[in-house]
């Protein structure tokens, strides 16, 4: 995919306004954001194998579970559809699904037959048009449970960002910077992170309860999907980092005016999302999918040959804090790693 050079520095108050204004015009539409993975624990999704019965004396073996033959059907919001990535497919377009994101990467890893694979993910996707349909600007996606039926064996189920409200909270994060650089340019007195001000005062984490909320909307969602396809090998993805351990690593790419504060409350709060679905895809004996760890190292302040996420002046074309083709591809990797046990 052809890319462009983007620009690095923006350490002015100035950049930030930039910053701020890309964001929101990237993000209005889309508003999708993103433990160990599943080969740390029993590949069993909702229908696992039992363990075979083991000699006399000896510890029993489980039996290995063979890869899932389909039908395979993906669910989930804009990291799970690859928005702006080259080739889009599928009805409505408003959805936003690529051709290479990692549910196709992963039919076509696990040889698949077309009529084997459903890819019903939308972006924008909340818990709840898994229910009903979503409406785009191509038209409405039909619910996407709709496509579960008794013979799906194998669901990938990405969601929860949107419902958490995390592509908000980056903006608003991006707006509060912003407010907060004007304050310095008329000799105010700047907040050491104003953003996590803004979500955590008055002793309330907003963050943490709009993620603990989602909670309980995922799980009726697992519940749904294991009563239309019980016989379905179950995995939840998480959201890959969209941030470096080290925040000092981010200043050629969003400057200084960033406070390193914020960026470290930004990936807790990611860090919690990922939890919640990590505890919540096991209390509903389903396998979780660690992206966070896979993709340390190639978050959106990595180099542009590097990273699996755009950082808010993408690469030509693409979508800002979003998954790239490569983004798509590593996830596609950890995915089939749990899925193959």
């Amino acid at each position: 995919m052809p890319r462009t050079t983007r620009r690095t520095t923006r350490p002015t108050a100035a950049a930030s306004a930039g910053f701020t204004a890309l964001l929101l015009a990237g993000l209005a539409a889309l508003t999708g954001c993103s433990g160990g993975d599943g080969a740390d624990g029993p590949d069993r999704g909702f229908a696992g194998a039992l363990p075979g019965r083991a000699p006399a004396g000896a510890s029993p073996t489980p039996t290995p579970t063979p890869p899932p033959t389909g039908p395979y059907v993906a669910l989930g919001d804009s990291y799970t559809a690859g928005p702006r990535i080259a080739p889009q497919v599928g009805e409505p377009g408003g959805c936003g699904r690529s051709g290479v994101n990692y549910p196709s990467l992963l039919a076509k890893a696990l040889v698949l037959a077309p009529g084997q694979f459903r890819d019903v993910s939308c972006s924008g996707a909340r818990t709840g048009d898994l229910k009903a349909p979503q409406q785009t600007d191509g038209g409405p996606n039909p619910a996407q449970l709709e496509a579960l039926t008794p013979a799906t064996r194998l669901v990938t189920l990405g969601i929860g960002g949107n419902d958490a409200g995390f592509m908000q909270v980056v903006t608003e994060c991006a707006k509060d910077t912003l407010v907060d650089a004007v304050k310095d340019l008329v000799g105010g007195d700047r907040a050491a992170a104003p953003c996590r001000e803004h979500y955590a005062s008055g002793g309330t984490d907003e963050v943490r309860a709009r993620v603990d909320a989602a909670g309980g909307k995922v799980a009726e969602v697992l519940q749904e999907v294991r009563r239309r396809s019980p016989q379905a090998r179950v995995y939840v993805i998480g959201y890959p980092a969209l941030l470096p351990a080290d925040p000092a690593a981010c200043v050629p790419v969003l400057g200084t005016t960033v406070a390193a504060a914020d960026l470290a409350f930004l990936t807790e709060k990611e860090q919690q999302l990922n939890a919640m679905l990590k505890q919540r895809a096991e209390a509903a004996g389903a396998v979780f999918v660690d992206t966070a760890g896979p993709s340390a190292g190639h978050d959106m302040c990595a180099g542009e040959d590097t990273r699996w996420i755009e950082p808010p002046f993408p690469a030509h074309g693409l979508t800002p804090v979003h998954p790239n083709a490569r983004g798509e591809e590593g996830v596609a990797a950890a995915v089939l790693k749990a899925v193959r046990g």
